[in-house]
């Protein structure tokens, strides 16, 4: 049922969603610039406070199709609403944290919260508008997290290192209320009801195809090079350059702008070329990017290191990004239009056990070696991810056309 407001504009209610999405985005990337900070307040090293992205990604990655799955006959008004409260008293949870394993039992409530929100938000923003304005309804919820990248991770750092660690949670615990409160109000209760949610046993048959199982591979290990980056870039920034921790916004910034760049263009791009010519260079170069990250730290003495950084920082969100949208539309030709929420679902379920892979491969390089030689990592598990996409498309020898079921 479409609500007469929706039929022909997107509804307040979507936007609503998308405020959600904005802020899980904001608290699940926003942890890297803090990571000093914590390790700093809680007595603990760099790469223990690491695994507190780890746990997170893990959680969200396993749970979040799972619970999906076994809340499927609930009504996803209730499930959203209730989601998201629970998303906002963890943050508050986490603000309030006395020790390092109580803020570690607030981020797997957070990553369970989250894992059931989003594709909720998503199923939702697809139903509470007239079916012409679908595609545009689900854009806005998902352009949440585009924006998280872009403002909400740099802000969180700005806020981080200006009133501590905690006000970020402090922030987010607010965005996810007034979300909350936009649920309760702009979202009609009979609309939630009997939205179709995919079993586990639906989503396992997909995933168990080879060809699906090898692309969802391919995710995971670009998202374990990433993260094996990503979740230590403020002590990387700190050791390469003369940057000090409370400029470290403006790399996440930078990073932030490439990254929204990067999902617009990939998207472009896949539509216009196909997907694999999207995703081979993509990641390609992305390895190249992280490569010079450490000869950056052999052979650039650090008050020369910033701009290098900066043109690698740059090139890595760009091409990290445009890689997810050609992905996602890899995967819809591989295993069909009708089980097109499916197998995104359980890509951003594998994206996300990577992110968890790569925060613990990151932790263990600084434990066992020296930071600078976390370029040389994540761009081996990048190398590794254009293999496999190769091995892929040589096997196959044909991309299945646009819009027709594998």
């Amino acid at each position: 049922m479409v609500t007469p407001q929706a039929a022909n504009k997107i509804p307040s209610a979507v936007y609503m969603l998308a405020l959600g999405a904005f802020a899980i985005g904001t608290e699940g990337f926003m942890i890297s610039p803090l990571l000093p900070g914590l390790a700093a307040d809680f007595g603990v090293s760099i790469e223990q406070a690491g695994q507190l992205v780890s746990v997170f990604a893990l959680a969200y990655g396993i749970s979040s199709p799972v619970l999906t799955a076994a809340t499927g006959n609930v009504n996803r008004r209730t499930l959203l609403l209730a989601s998201m409260i629970v998303f906002a008293l963890s943050n508050l949870l986490a603000c309030f944290a006395h020790g390092f394993w109580w803020l570690m039992g607030a981020r797997v409530l957070l990553a369970l919260s989250a894992g059931l929100f989003v594709p909720g938000a998503n199923a939702l923003a697809s139903v509470v508008v007239n079916p012409a304005l679908r595609g545009r309804s689900i854009a806005v919820v998902n352009a949440g997290i585009t924006v998280a990248l872009t403002l909400g991770v740099p802000l969180g750092a700005v806020i981080g290192h200006a009133l501590g660690w905690r006000m970020t949670f402090a922030g987010v615990a607010v965005l996810s209320a007034i979300a909350a409160i936009g649920v309760y109000r702009g979202v009609p209760r009979e609309i939630g009801q009997g939205i179709p949610s995919a079993t586990l046993r639906e989503r396992v048959s997909v995933a168990v195809r080879p060809t699906v199982l090898a692309t969802l591979l391919a995710t995971t290990l670009w998202a374990t090079g990433s993260y094996t980056v990503y979740t230590y870039l403020s002590p990387l920034v700190t050791s390469l350059t003369t940057v000090h921790d409370t400029q470290i916004s403006f790399v996440m910034f930078t990073w932030g702008i490439s990254a929204a760049v990067g999902v617009f263009l990939g998207g472009s791009l896949s539509d216009r070329l196909g997907p694999p010519r999207v995703i081979v260079p993509a990641v390609a170069i992305m390895a190249l990017a992280f490569l010079s990250l450490s000869l950056d730290a052999r052979l650039v003495q650090p008050e020369h290191a910033l701009w290098p950084l900066l043109v690698a920082v740059i090139v890595w969100g760009v091409c990290a990004w445009a890689f997810y949208p050609a992905q996602q539309a890899r995967l819809i030709e591989l295993a069909g239009v009708n089980v097109a929420s499916i197998v995104l679902s359980l890509n951003a379920s594998f994206m996300y056990i990577g992110f968890s892979v790569g925060a613990a491969v990151g932790g263990l390089t600084l434990a066992h070696s020296h930071i600078s030689n976390l370029g040389l990592v994540g761009g081996f598990f990048e190398l590794a991810s254009v293999a496999v996409t190769l091995t892929i498309l040589a096997r196959n020898g044909r991309v299945v056309p646009r819009g027709t079921p594998a």
